[in-house]
C-alpha cells in the first residue's frame, strides 16, 4: 500500500514520510535514524543485489557429471597449446586442471518403501535387498543409535507379512530410501576401495501408538474424501471403477493398526515459539519468545548452547583454518588438495541440535523457526563486503584483500546441515518446524527475535 501510495502522491513532504516509514519496518521508531547504520544496511542489500544480477547474467543449465574426464583434458590441451587471452581465463584453466572427477556411478533413489526388502541371514543378521537388484544382499552395518529403525523397518514387513497383507505399507516407519558410493583411498578394484551406504527417509510420527493413530486419521480422512468426490460422477469409466475399488482397499488395510510403543504426544504452548538465528562468526543463536507479550524469555548463545563442548569448535575452526591454507599451498604446486575434517562438523552439528530442542521442550516450544538458507550465501557475502568497505574506505583491491582474510578467520558453517539436525531431532520429539526469511540487520539476538515474530505474522 505505501509502495502504491508512493506512485501516486505528487507532495515531497508525503513522499518523504512514506520513505521514512518503508525505511523502518512500517513504524514510527522511538530513537532518532542512524545514518550511517542505515548506509551500511543499505550497501549491503545493493552488494546482494549486485552479486545476484551478476549471477543471473552468467546463469546456465547445470552439467551432468564428467565421468570420460574430458573437461579436464581439454583444459589441459588448451593449457599446454595457447596463451590465456588475460588472467581470468587463466585462473579458469587451473580450476579446471585442479578438480578432480568424479569417478564413482551416481546415487541410486528407492522412492516407496516397499522397494526395499528386509529379511534376517542364517547367522541372524540384519540384511536388505532391493527392487530390481534382488539377487543381491547387503548386511546392515551401523552405529549402534540407529540399529532400531532398522529394527523396525524389519518388524513392519514382518507384520505385514504374517497377516497375508492385511495391513497397509502406508503406514511403514520407512519411507525412502537410497544407496550411494561413499569414497576411500587406496589403490586396487573400485569396489575394494569404495564402499556403499545407505541413506533411509523415516516417518518419525510412526515410531509410536498415538503418531501412528494420527497418521491414519489423516489419511482414512484423505481416502474416503476421493472415494466420495469420485462416485459423485455419473458414468464412471472402468479405469475409474478400479480407482474406486483400490481406494476402498486401502481404507480397509487402514483399519488394521500396527503394534506400536505408547508415548504421550508433545504439547507445546501455542504462544512460546523458538527462533534460531544464523551468523557469520555465530553458528547458531536461540531465542525463546512469548508472541502474547511479544517479549524474550530467554536466549542462548552459540557458547551456551555447547557449554563445556565449545572447545571443541574452537578445535575444529582451527583445523579448517589450517586445512585451507594448506589446500591453498597444494593447489598453488598442483599436488593433492582434498583435506577433511573427519565427521567434528557434523558432531557438533548434533550437539548444537540436540540442546536446541531440549531446551524447547523444557519450555514447551510448540514450534522451532529456522531461517531460509535460499541466499544465506548472499547474506554473508554482503555482510563482508560491507565490513570491508566501512574498515578500509576507498581502496577496491584493499577491500577485497580484507574481505578475503576476514572470511579465512571466522567460521564458514554448513547451515543447511545443521538445519537438517535440528528438524531432525525436532521431529522426533513432535515439535513442528517452519522456515522464514531472516533479517538482514540487527544483533544474533534480534534476529532470532524477529524470525519468531516473522513466523507468527506469516500465519495471519
Amino acid at each position: 500500500m505505501l509502495f502504491r501510495l508512493y506512485e501516486q502522491t505528487e507532495e515531497v513532504l508525503t513522499q518523504c514520510a512514506i520513505v521514512y516509514l518503508l525505511k523502518n519496518g512500517c513504524r514510527v521508531p522511538e530513537k532518532p535514524e542512524d545514518y550511517e547504520k542505515f548506509a551500511k544496511r543499505r550497501r549491503k542489500v545493493e552488494i546482494r543485489l549486485e552479486r545476484l544480477m551478476m549471477q543471473f547474467q552468467n546463469s546456465r543449465l547445470p552439467s551432468g557429471r564428467d565421468l570420460s574426464n574430458q573437461t579436464w583434458l581439454n583444459a589441459l590441451a588448451l593449457a599446454t597449446t595457447q596463451m590465456p587471452e588475460n588472467e581470468k581465463q587463466a585462473t579458469g584453466w587451473q580450476a579446471s586442471l585442479l578438480t578432480e572427477a568424479r569417478s564413482l556411478p551416481f546415487p541410486v533413489d528407492f522412492e516407496t518403501n516397499e522397494d526395499l526388502r528386509w529379511f534376517l541371514n542364517e547367522k541372524g543378521r540384519l540384511c536388505v535387498n532391493f527392487n530390481g537388484l534382488s539377487e543381491h544382499s547387503f548386511e546392515i552395518y551401523c552405529d549402534q543409535r540407529d540399529l532400531h529403525w532398522f529394527k523396525r523397518f524389519l518388524e513392519d514387513q514382518q507384520t505385514r507379512k504374517a497377516s497375508k497383507n492385511q495391513h497397509s505399507a502406508s503406514l511403514f516407519t520407512l519411507r525412502s530410501g537410497r544407496i550411494a558410493w561413499q569414497e576411500g583411498k587406496g589403490e586396487g578394484e573400485h569396489w575394494n576401495i569404495h564402499r556403499l551406504i545407505l541413506s533411509c527417509t523415516v516417518d518419525t510420527d510412526s515410531w509410536t501408538q498415538e503418531g501412528t493413530e494420527q497418521i491414519r486419521q489423516k489419511k482414512a480422512s484423505e481416502c474416503a474424501k476421493v472415494i466420495a468426490s469420485t462416485k459423485v460422477k455419473e458414468n464412471l469409466s472402468k479405469n475409474q471403477e478400479a480407482f474406486i475399488k483400490r481406494r476402498t482397499t486401502m481404507l480397509t488395510l487402514l483399519d488394521n493398526p500396527f503394534s506400536r510403543p505408547s508415548r504421550p504426544l508433545y504439547q507445546g504452548q501455542p504462544s512460546i515459539l523458538a527462533g534460531v538465528s544464523y551468523g557469520l562468526d555465530k553458528p547458531a543463536t536461540l531465542a525463546i519468545v512469548d508472541i502474547q507479550t511479544g517479549k524474550a524469555i530467554t536466549y542462548r548463545s552459540i557458547r551456551q548452547l555447547l557449554g563445556e563442548n565449545y572447545k571443541l569448535l574452537n578445535r575444529y575452526r582451527l583445523r579448517r583454518q589450517h586445512n585451507a591454507h594448506q589446500r591453498h599451498k597444494n593447489q598453488q604446486k598442483g599436488a593433492f588438495n582434498r583435506f577433511g575434517e573427519s565427521n567434528s562438523g557434523e558432531y557438533l552439528d548434533r550437539l548444537i541440535a540436540h540442546e536446541i530442542v531440549a531446551i524447547a521442550q523444557k519450555y514447551q516450544v510448540s514450534s522451532l523457526i529456522l531461517p531460509d538458507l535460499g541466499d544465506i550465501r548472499e547474506i554473508v557475502q554482503g555482510e563482508v563486503q560491507a565490513k570491508a568497505e566501512q574498515e578500509i574506505p576507498g581502496s577496491i583491491e584493499l577491500q577485497r584483500r580484507y574481505a578475503l582474510q576476514y572470511r579465512a578467520s571466522v567460521h564458514r558453517w554448513r547451515h543447511a546441515q545443521l538445519s537438517q539436525c535440528i528438524g531432525s531431532q525436532a521431529a522426533q520429539v513432535g515439535i513442528s518446524i517452519e522456515v522464514v526469511k531472516q533479517p538482514f540487520t540487527g544483533t544474533p539476538q534480534e534476529k532470532a527475535k524477529s524470525l519468531v515474530i516473522a513466523a507468527y505474522q506469516s500465519r495471519k
